[in-house]
Parts: structure tokens; sequence; C-alpha cells
């Protein structure tokens, strides 16, 4: 009888184990952020880019690499506020609709805005300008693509 019951909370403790990892692997990491391979899962939803997701303190931290790892630019988000973290090759051409980039430029664009990034609050895309830099633009989920692409460049 006492085998018995130890075998089932050996057992039990092992499931709760078991249940508390998987749960936790599916948090984003805290660390990590402005490393060009760190250690979080690729949610980019273009072939072409890494997008990572990296969660602190409430705030979502959203950083985009191109293919060879170069971190090219990241936001902080929360509740529908963002604003752009000082990494990456183009961090200067980091739009919000809270902050336009942080320099001016007359390059155009050499080919439509590609997502990078969705999820239920938030989305980023990247264009690629004339002058050889991109720009990324992070706005609020479902925003109209036609105004949010005029109104924050």
């Amino acid at each position: 009888m006492m085998k018995a019951l130890s075998s089932r909370a050996c057992l039990a403790g092992l499931l709760t184990l078991a249940l508390s990892g998987a749960a936790f692997a599916a948090q984003p990491p805290a660390s990590g952020l402005g490393q060009s391979w760190p250690n979080a899962s690729d949610v980019s939803s273009s072939p072409n880019f890494h997008a990572y997701v990296f969660v602190l303190g409430g705030i979502q931290y959203v950083q985009i690499n191109d293919v060879n790892g170069n971190v090219l630019g990241a936001v902080g988000t929360s509740n529908g506020q963002f604003i752009t973290l000082p990494i990456g090759r183009f961090s200067q051409q980091v739009a919000t609709p809270q902050q336009a980039p942080a320099a001016s430029t007359s390059a155009a664009p050499v080919a439509a805005p590609t997502t990078v990034y969705q999820d239920t609050a938030t989305q980023v895309t990247a264009t690629p300008l004339s002058d050889g830099t991109m720009q990324l633009k992070a706005m609020a989920a479902g925003c109209d693509p036609i105004e949010c692409n005029t109104r924050y460049q």
C-alpha cells in the first residue's frame, strides 16, 4: 500500500514537472534581445527575415533580423503603444504609430512592404529602400495597410 502511494506521488510530481515545463516553454524568453541568433523561436512570416519575440515586465519586444542574422531593428509594444529600440543596422529607419523614423531619407521604396511579423496585436513590415536601407514599420494588427503606410512614414 505504501509503495503504491509513493509511486503515485512520484508519478504526480513528474507529471506536474512535465506540464510546468511545457507551459514555461510556451512563454517567449526574457533575454537574448539584440543577438544575431538568440535562443528564441523564429516567428517570422517571411522566409527572407527572422523575427524574434521577447517578453519582460509585460512589454513585448519584437526583433527583426535579415536572413544572415544581422539585427535590422526592434520595437517594444504594450497595449497599442510602441517604442523604437536603439538596436539594429536600420534602427534609425524604424517607424511606429508614435514615432517617425529618427533619420529622414529621400530614398524611395523599391518593393511593396513585406509582413515580417504579425500576431493578434502587432504587425511589423519591412520595405527595402533605393539607398540600400530597410524601413521597418510596427503598427497595431488590423490597421488598414493603406492608412498605416501613408500615416507612418
